[in-house]
């Protein structure tokens, strides 16, 4: 069995450090770089790219809404020509270091309300898959299984890959808790390996109000600016290690 391991990186800006970026992408197979608009500006998404050169990581674009501030977690309502255009702008951004550094990008997964948003308004998810299909239709688009933008891109015959979180917990319909109630964010490290691993063998996870879902793991994500994420991230390649579950880059899975 394989299986991607995915973190959100790149979010620093200016003179704001945030995660442990440097100690994070080595021991994930992809990472998700912030753009520009959320978080992360020129120069990070420079270091970002060599970082994950150097560590023979895949690469992929993490587009959010224009929102530094509120760390693209709030809601924004565009029209699809304006997400369309915001997506495709971030995404050559991008490019634009991938490229310089002779590697070529291997996925497009939306960042915050943009990517809740999508799990649940087909406009929206449409969007953005018109975007990254105009960009290149050979990128894979990342995102929940049970949400609309994982379907839509299956209905454009785009290629997508099925992620699961680590350190989020989830509603009975598939969808994320959302961070303002309580219990949203999974802080065990043992709790988050339980988990990890249990969605990726079994398909299964216990839903917030108690109930088990199904749910389909190409990639299992750790947020980069958890506190715990370096701790999670070493306990999931341990465990898959241990149960011969082996980690690789989304390209060699979809």
């Amino acid at each position: 069995m394989k299986i991607d391991l995915n973190s959100d990186l790149g979010e620093s800006f200016g003179r704001y450090t945030l995660g442990n970026d440097g100690q994070v992408v080595p021991l994930v197979t992809s990472i998700n770089a912030a753009c520009g608009f959320h978080a992360g500006d020129p120069l990070v998404m420079k270091k970002t790219v060599r970082l994950a050169k150097d560590a023979g990581v895949s690469i992929g674009a993490h587009p959010g809404f224009d929102d530094l501030q509120g760390f693209g977690r709030r809601n924004m309502v565009l029209s699809a020509e304006e997400l369309q255009a915001c997506v495709l702008y971030q995404i050559g951004a991008l490019d634009a270091f991938v490229r310089a550094e002779g590697l070529r990008l291997a996925h497009v997964k939306p960042h915050g309300a943009m990517y809740n948003m999508a799990a649940k308004d087909r406009t929206i998810a449409e969007a953005i898959c018109q975007a990254v299909q105009a960009y290149d239709p050979g990128l894979i688009i990342l995102a929940q299984e049970s949400g609309e933008l994982y379907r839509t891109a299956v209905r454009m015959h785009m290629k997508a890959a099925a992620e699961v979180f680590a350190d989020r917990a989830y509603e009975e319909d598939g969808t994320l808790v959302a961070r303002t109630k309580p219990g949203a964010m999974i802080k065990d490290p043992k709790e988050a390996l339980n988990r990890a691993i249990r969605m990726i063998l079994e398909g299964k996870v216990t839903a917030i109000t108690g109930r088990e879902i199904s749910v389909r793991a190409d990639s299992v994500c750790v947020h980069g600016d958890s506190e715990s994420a370096l701790a999670f991230i070493q306990a999931i390649r341990h465990a898959c290690n241990e149960e011969g579950i082996i980690l690789s880059p989304l390209k060699e899975i979809i």
